[in-house]
């Protein structure tokens, strides 16, 4: 694949029109129509990770750190009661961390439900602060209280959260060798990395290790690894290629564009555009949120198609 080449004011001018997207169309870096119904919440392959869900899943980390998030801090049942909306509008996708504390929350939002039919993720934290304690046990211990809290025999995604050094793959060595174990036992159904940098990005591509990456991606350059968008779509488009499941974050600049409708939608239409995003999370914090995003969503969908 070759550099990616973008000229800066041509697509500074694609953005203000919202077609910012259609700039990405080559078959070099994109795939062209690989969305082919305006269902926002269609099924998907992560990668060849084997995990299938919903394009669209549930963020539950706003705001979140140290174990709190929005979610943790408004009054619990409502939290739930949006968890379960959007279980009832059909997002099968729910995403946790050990920073954001919404374990339990999730757990007893989804009671009931058909787990089977669920993809649950969360992420183990690795670095200093973050988590209340200064002790950083090994990742089968803090994969065994996860599933405790989540009141689930298995997590399908198992992630190192917030790698940003470019030899994050040297350094945690000893807890992907642990999370390769627990994926062999079915304790976890894959494991992969969120990244903070585009070197620790560049070498999750080098890894046969990740099997799924969360990326922060908007056309903005807001909150994400570069501020030219050019340079971290190009590394996504290799990491697609190279059959690693891409689930995009931060599509709304980590709440700086969420009272910008017009951005929000151009934001979508760029990222669905790509073709190597597989699927996008968003944090949601009411049930009317649920049902915007999902209305956006399909109506950048529809333009796609």
């Amino acid at each position: 694949m070759g550099k990616f080449d973008l000229n800066r004011r041509k697509f500074l001018g694609a953005l203000s029109l919202g077609t910012a997207h259609l700039m990405f169309s080559n078959p070099l870096y994109g795939l062209s129509g690989r969305f082919l119904t305006p269902d926002p919440l269609q099924t998907i392959s992560l990668g060849k990770s084997g995990l299938k869900t919903t394009l669209l899943g549930v963020g539950t980390g706003v705001s979140g750190g140290n174990r709190s998030s929005f979610l943790k801090r408004q009054d619990a049942s409502k939290s739930v009661a949006m968890l379960r909306h959007a279980y009832e509008r059909g997002f099968r996708q729910f995403d946790c961390a050990d920073t954001y504390g919404t374990h339990g929350l999730v757990a007893e939002a989804l009671k009931g439900m058909e787990r089977d039919k669920l993809l649950l993720t969360s992420k183990i934290w690795t670095r200093k602060g973050g988590i209340p304690e200064p002790e950083r046990p090994d990742a089968d211990i803090v994969v065994d209280r996860f599933r405790k809290e989540l009141d689930t025999d298995y997590i399908d995604l198992v992630q190192i959260h917030c790698m940003v050094d470019s030899d994050w793959t040297d350094s945690m060595k000893k807890q992907m060798d642990i999370l390769d174990n627990l994926k062999a036992k079915g304790i976890i159904r894959a494991h992969g990395v969120s990244v903070h940098s585009l070197e620790a990005m560049k070498a999750a591509l080098a890894d046969p290790w990740v099997d799924v990456l969360h990326a922060r991606i908007n056309p903005y350059g807001i909150a994400m690894d570069k501020p030219d968008p050019a340079e971290v779509v190009e590394v996504i488009h290799q990491l697609h290629a190279a059959g690693k499941g891409v689930i995009g974050m931060k599509l709304v600049g980590n709440g700086k564009l969420r009272n910008e409708s017009e951005k929000m939608d151009h934001s979508l239409r760029f990222v669905l555009g790509l073709g190597s995003v597989d699927m996008m999370i968003v944090g949601f914090e009411t049930e009317a949120q649920v049902d915007n995003y999902l209305e956006r969503t399909s109506s950048a969908l529809k333009e796609l198609t």
